[in-house]
């Protein structure tokens, strides 16, 4: 299962798991037991304990996860932290296209668990691609949940692409031809995107929230289609509904108060797969957590990546005849970047194609 600790958690784990190693005793025993409860991908062998060169490997491995966000392949863009808000969160990089007509546009959203993360995290590969074949990318920031819980990161995401159609003649994108996708956290914001209506309000004073937040179409690396924890309970099992983000998410201190009647429709509300209709764009999911029940020692937010997550979302776009490609990382040997890139210049095309019919 991939981390959801990126950036600012990734020094924090490092700092701390340094600190620990010159501590002895009772006290490291108990800063490693508080670690694994936040980070449980730590415990390699899965029996419940993490040990010092269970914390020290993980430490290197959350340490070249974080030289390779900073690594040469990394690209300029065009214009960094373009502020779409006030907050300091609410920025946005844009890697445009050289062309004369409109591009299309894909909105990168980052994972790292609603509580991290970092726009520079878009793929070198799919920007390159896209930027060759006359596709823009813009890669966003949104605000966290540790300072404002749900559903602040949403309501980011629809204000950014708000944004970007508003300056659509400014970058020289088509307002028709807007894409997002995400890892994680930033899957799920992209898929609720995809799904969510239309959150144009066309009597707003204010222009921006006057512009569409339709897509033509989601990526989501390892998503979850549902944000609520009794559901990922019932279709995931052992305890990934205990993800320690879920409590920050709503606000909560135990994870008794999930069941809370007052919480479900801020559920509803999060949760992509509650608002999928017929009228929704196609989707290209991949996944690399195995697809199998949890064992029996699953520790709290194992399995949030579960590919059971895909499988959910699919069987009810079947029955609305919407397109959906599935991957596994066990049986797909392609570069995983471009694969979604090259579905996305498909449903581009199809998109303009449908436009020109109507």
């Amino acid at each position: 299962m991939k981390t959801f600790v990126i950036s600012v958690l990734c020094s924090c784990f490092l700092v701390t798991v340094q600190l620990v190693a010159q501590e002895g005793g009772q006290k490291r025993a108990v800063q490693l037991k508080r670690w694994l409860e936040r980070f449980p991908d730590a415990d390699t062998n899965n029996d419940g304990v993490l040990t010092e060169a269970e914390a020290k490997a993980y430490r290197e491995k959350l340490a070249g996860q974080r030289s390779r966000n900073t690594r040469p392949d990394r690209l300029t863009p065009t214009f960094a932290d373009v502020k779409y808000g006030t907050h300091e969160r609410q920025v946005l990089d844009l890697y445009l296209a050289k062309s004369e007509d409109p591009t299309p546009l894909i909105i990168y959203i980052h994972g790292g668990g609603f509580v991290g993360g970092d726009k520079k995290s878009v793929s070198p590969a799919i920007v390159k691609a896209a930027n060759d074949a006359g596709i823009s990318v813009a890669a966003i920031h949104y605000r966290f949940v540790s300072e404002l819980p749900f559903p602040a990161p949403q309501e980011d995401a629809a204000r950014a692409i708000q944004f970007l159609r508003a300056n659509a003649q400014k970058w020289n994108f088509d307002k028709s031809l807007f894409a997002a996708y995400g890892g994680s956290a930033g899957a799920g914001l992209s898929l609720w995107l995809g799904f969510h209506d239309d959150l144009a309000d066309p009597e707003s004073s204010d222009p921006i929230a006057r512009e569409s937040t339709r897509l033509v179409a989601v990526g989501s690396r390892g998503g979850q289609t549902t944000y609520d924890p009794n559901v990922i309970k019932a279709w995931v099992g052992g305890r990934a509904h205990e993800h320690p983000s879920i409590f920050k998410c709503y606000g909560i201190e135990s994870i008794d108060q999930i069941t809370d009647p007052k919480l479900q429709p801020l559920y509803d509300q999060v949760s992509a797969i509650k608002h999928l209709t017929a009228d929704d764009p196609p989707v290209y999911s991949i996944y690399s957590e195995a697809d199998a029940p949890l064992p029996a020692n699953a520790r709290p937010g194992q399995g949030i990546h579960h590919p059971v997550f895909a499988h959910k979302l699919d069987a009810e776009m079947d029955k609305l005849q919407i397109e959906h490609v599935y991957r596994h990382v066990s049986h797909f040997k392609g570069d995983r970047d471009l694969d979604m890139f090259e579905h996305f210049k498909k449903w581009f095309a199809q998109s303009r194609i449908k436009q020109q019919g109507s």
